[in-house]
């Protein structure tokens, strides 16, 4: 069999496309998943509804027009067009990233979860005009940092971004180390 560095770029764009099917189908799951656990928010509760499930953990639903953190929650509306145009920058991106780089697991897992987070995100600000935040997290400790102690309430979106950017600081760490000493 002929090496990689001797085929067509067509065939090799066809290889990697082909490698790259696993990354953007965990995309679609994560995708699928995040907007099925919204609606299901959405059916359920009303905007500051919340159920306690511990005495640490509730389910509310929240809607965030910002970004993370509701950074920029109380502009006049123009961000959200500003946050769906980064995602959509920031997915192409990613798209491109799987497709040159199927093989490196850990680092097409952590992108492939970044895209997912960030398309289901967009998909909501697109829907909606926000984010569907349903996930609140309070501990009397974080009163010093956030309001009553609460966390932001984020979803399964946000949560697949931040396991993503974890991912990718793993993924450095473990390069860097591999890597040869200069």
């Amino acid at each position: 069999m002929a090496s990689v560095a001797f085929m067509p770029e067509a065939a090799k764009g066809a290889g990697a496309a082909r490698q790259a099917l696993p990354w953007l189908a965990w995309a679609a799951v994560v995708v699928v998943l995040d907007q099925l656990t919204k609606l299901l928010i959405l059916r359920a509760y009303q905007l500051g509804e919340a159920t306690p499930v511990t005495g640490f953990f509730n389910i509310v639903r929240a809607h965030n027009s910002g970004a993370a953190f509701s950074f920029l929650a109380g502009a006049s509306g123009w961000q959200r067009w500003l946050f769906v145009g980064l995602g959509l920058v920031i997915g192409a991106f990613i798209v491109w990233q799987l497709l040159r780089h199927p093989g490196q697991r850990l680092f097409s897992f952590a992108l492939a979860s970044i895209l997912g987070g960030a398309a289901g995100n967009v998909l909501d600000r697109l829907q909606h005009g926000y984010v569907v935040d349903f996930l609140d997290f309070h501990w009397s400790w974080l009163a010093g940092i956030f309001y009553r102690g609460h966390f932001p309430a984020f979803n399964l979106a946000d949560s697949a971004i931040t396991l993503g950017a974890v991912c990718l600081i793993v993924d450095e760490v473990r390069r860097s180390r591999t890597a040869p000493a200069k």
